[in-house]
């Protein structure tokens, strides 16, 4: 059983930054990479950002230059900085992990945007 476990959401003003942090843990046996997808209200769930275990990074169109990813693969966690907030990234954003045994999800985290 793999655990994920989301830190770091919040209310921010537009404009603003907050720092999302996931660590995972349990038989992981190899990570692939991981990432972050997020789920707003009336719309599909979406990739925002992966990181896959050689350091390959991929961005949604919408985030780019204002999001970053990184990760600490002998901690498998994995951070997404978050700058220049703007209202239509309020979501619940979810930490996933891929493996050799499975794609596996944390419960999510809150993020809201204040115009």
């Amino acid at each position: 059983q793999v655990q994920l476990v989301e830190s770091g959401g919040g209310l921010v003003q537009a404009g603003g930054s907050l720092r999302l942090s996931c660590a995972a843990s349990g038989s992981i046996f190899v990570t692939v990479a991981m990432g972050w997808y997020r789920h707003a209200p009336g719309q599909q769930r979406e990739l925002v950002a992966s990181i896959s275990s050689t350091g390959s990074t991929n961005y949604a169109d919408s985030v780019k230059g204002r999001f970053t990813i990184s990760t600490d693969n002998a901690k498998n966690t994995v951070s997404l900085q978050m700058n220049s907030l703007k209202a239509e990234d309020t979501a619940v954003y979810f930490c996933n992990l891929r493996s050799f045994r499975g794609n596996y999800w944390g419960q999510g985290t809150q993020v809201t945007v204040s115009s």
